[in-house]
């Protein structure tokens, strides 16, 4: 018990510095069990609807047995409750030093050994081995910025967002992508004239539609205060200013259709 206590104090300690960084603070909410065993005082989390945009990928694709890719895993929410849920084998890339620090130091608190995290940006111009699901989310829109070159054009920024889809095509069966709306996060360079989800929408199923079927769009709604992610349809396309600019980032979820 001493030695997990010790763990866990160096687990808070790494989870401290993640709040500290300037960009991609702990933005995600911490996994049910390491929830239940670090004492969150003094750490504040900005999280992002994580157990909402679970629920929604959870109706979709079935987890169990299936090898897991998170490009970008943050603190490892989505990691740690998939193999929670019976992934066979859970990969992150995590270009942050602390944040895969993080998720290093929980692997060993939570004994799990059908788990790896690489303290890399992923390049997606390599040949990789397969994954079953690939979870992309939030990372492409910073393409130039955190990875990539960085002399890139806001429309080169586009076109590449576009290409680095494609190449995951051939090593994933399905693509759970979402993006944000700014490149770079900085509000002044928005991707899509008018910041819309159709825009959004139609682009990227116009670039993709020759590599990937589409399973589901999913769409966050909020209904008596409480956020649900549905599926797209005509209501819920047009853009809710009321629920700020991340909540009306779609969730896609993608089948390759070289994979399948």
């Amino acid at each position: 018990m001493k030695d997990k206590n010790k763990q866990i104090e160096v687990i808070k300690k790494i989870l401290l510095e993640t709040t500290r960084t300037k960009k991609h603070l702990a933005y995600q909410i911490l996994s049910r069990r390491l929830t239940n065993l670090i004492d969150m005082e003094g750490i504040e989390l900005r999280p992002k609807f994580e157990e909402e945009r679970l629920d929604y990928i959870l109706q979709k694709i079935h987890i169990k047995g299936k090898s897991i890719l998170d490009i970008g895993c943050n603190t490892g929410y989505f990691l740690f409750e998939l193999i929670d849920r019976g992934a066979r084998f859970v990969t992150g890339y995590e270009g942050g030093k602390y944040h895969s620090e993080f998720c290093k130091e929980a692997i060993s608190l939570l004994d799990i050994n059908n788990a790896n995290i690489i303290n890399e940006y992923y390049n997606f111009q390599e040949s990789k081995d397969y994954f079953d699901i690939v979870l992309l989310l939030n990372v492409l829109h910073h393409v130039g910025d955190d990875y990539g070159d960085i002399g890139l054009s806001k429309e080169n920024a586009k076109n590449t967002i576009i290409d680095q889809l494609i190449s995951l095509s051939k090593n994933a069966g399905i693509v759970v992508f979402q993006l944000g709306f700014n490149w770079k996060g900085d509000i002044t360079k928005c991707l899509f004239e008018n910041g819309t989800k159709r825009e959004m929408i139609d682009y990227i199923i116009n670039g993709i539609q020759n590599y990937y079927n589409v399973i589901s769009i999913g769409v966050a709604q909020k209904k008596n205060g409480i956020i649900f992610y549905e599926d797209l349809n005509e209501n819920n396309i047009k853009r809710d200013d009321s629920l700020g600019e991340f909540l009306n980032r779609p969730l896609f979820i993608l089948k390759s259709k070289e994979k399948n």
